[in-house]
């Protein structure tokens, strides 16, 4: 149960000394051939199963679509591809993600936009770039690629649902992660909004990264498979198994 990955770089002194190209950072895999495999997960909450023996691998460029009613898991199995989450069963790991482990290959986007409000857009980008390392975009060339251009100097406090919303996924173009975490991307977006992100989820696959977003609606991404998550049977309590994650 839990992470490994499948090919490591040696010592950390030995990948300390190797060169870093493109934009490589040791915090995070930036190559265009990870791969995410995850077999027999389980999940209990509570002391309830909510689901089990969801198995899928992902290659480079490949996009998965998680559907369900409210409450199946999905939001669930993204807290456990984040590392957030701990599985009742099964295996989550990556391929090709050299020394990093796996959440720190990967940007997480979810219900809660997870920005500081006193901070302005910029600076909440600034402190995003800074924590995650691998940056490839100023904070306000990722603003203007989201339509906010005009809010960089802005505290996030004063702003809409909507701007809050694109500034969070802002933080997608800041900083190269090849593994993309969407859990209701299209939350409070405007159409116009909805197709800029349908634009950048696109390069991104082009450039070999991977996309799991879980969803209600369409997300335009081409060729996506998709993952339904159903209800799980019905079981009593085990107090001896409850853990409650947060």
């Amino acid at each position: 149960m839990g992470y490994r990955n499948a090919d490591g770089w040696g010592s950390r002194d030995e990948a300390a000394r190797r060169p870093r190209r493109g934009g490589e950072d040791r915090r995070g895999a930036t190559g265009k051939s990870v791969r995410l495999i995850v077999e027999n997960l389980a999940c209990r909450r509570s002391g309830r199963r909510i689901f089990s023996g969801l198995s899928f691998t992902l290659a480079p460029g490949e996009a998965l679509m998680v559907t369900g009613r409210n409450g199946a898991g999905k939001s669930s199995l993204l807290a456990m591809l984040a590392g957030r989450l701990k599985p009742d069963a099964g295996t989550i790991r990556g391929e090709a993600i050299g020394e990093a482990g796996l959440p720190e290959c990967l940007h997480v986007v979810g219900h809660r936009d997870g920005l500081k409000s006193a901070l302005t857009a910029a600076e909440n980008l600034d402190f995003a770039r800074d924590l995650l390392g691998s940056p490839v975009m100023a904070p306000g060339e990722a603003l203007a690629a989201m339509g906010l251009p005009h809010v960089a100097r802005l505290p996030v406090g004063y702003l809409s649902a909507g701007q809050r919303r694109r500034v969070a996924l802002a933080r997608l173009l800041v900083c190269r992660r090849p593994l993309w975490l969407l859990d209701e991307p299209t939350a409070a977006l405007d159409i116009a909004s909805q197709g800029v992100l349908a634009t950048l989820m696109g390069r991104h696959r082009a450039e070999g990264g991977l996309v799991i977003a879980a969803t209600h609606q369409a997300l335009g991404l081409e060729d996506a498979r998709e993952l339904h998550i159903g209800p799980a049977l019905a079981e009593a309590p085990d107090a001896a198994e409850a853990e409650a994650w947060t």
